[in-house]
């Protein structure tokens, strides 16, 4: 877990207890339930958590705030933000019932009181949110066309409330209908490692 002190070093104690239940409790449930490729488990700081983390130095996310991660999966990137985030209030939504199964019994099982989860698909999802996050889940127009009906117009920070998603490789033709709302942040700017060199952090103002 050095990496996320690596580049969270404030982070409080009860934080890195939560942080360094992560491993355990992935390796745990990944064996019943693959949420996470068997062969990159042992990567789930750098790929998983980190990555996830790119966001929290995208923005620092003011209490009150909501998000829903959409497409959440075993719970990325919306467990380790409200791991960071205790005062945001985060929605995890997924398709797929087992993988919610992961993140919520995840979630309950490091005392996160700021998650719910629901096993729905996001076009059915009503709630509005500040932000909808999300970890290379579909195509950026679509993401959009999907969750632009979910973007609250009640401002709670200094970013304008939006999308964010981590995304890789060339993001040129997906955001070329967002060029005027739109920003694309590299994450090796962020963090030094091989893996991040070619991940983006991508934010639509909605």
């Amino acid at each position: 877990m050095d990496i996320i002190t690596k580049y969270f070093p404030d982070l409080t104690c009860r934080q890195k207890e939560q942080f360094a239940a992560l491993y355990d409790l992935y390796y745990d449930w990944n064996s019943k339930i693959n949420v996470i490729s068997r062969k990159d488990i042992e990567n789930l700081y750098e790929h998983h958590v980190l990555h996830s983390l790119a966001i929290a130095k995208y923005i620092s996310l003011k209490p009150g705030t909501t998000v829903m991660d959409m497409g959440c999966g075993g719970g990325f990137p919306g467990i380790p933000l409200a791991i960071m985030f205790p005062e945001v209030q985060f929605h995890l939504v997924d398709s797929i019932g087992k993988k919610v199964r992961v993140a919520s019994e995840i979630a309950a099982a490091i005392g996160l009181e700021n998650v719910r989860t629901s096993h729905s698909r996001a076009q059915d999802i009503k709630d509005k949110y500040s932000f909808v996050v999300s970890r290379a889940v579909m195509q950026l127009p679509d993401l959009v066309k999907i969750c632009r009906k979910n973007i609250s117009k009640d401002q709670e920070n200094v970013l304008p409330n939006g999308i964010i998603c981590l995304k890789g490789g060339d993001m040129s033709a997906e955001t070329h209908p967002f060029r005027n709302s739109c920003e694309i942040i590299d994450v090796s700017s962020y963090f030094n490692e091989e893996y991040f060199k070619d991940k983006k952090v991508v934010y639509v103002q909605i």
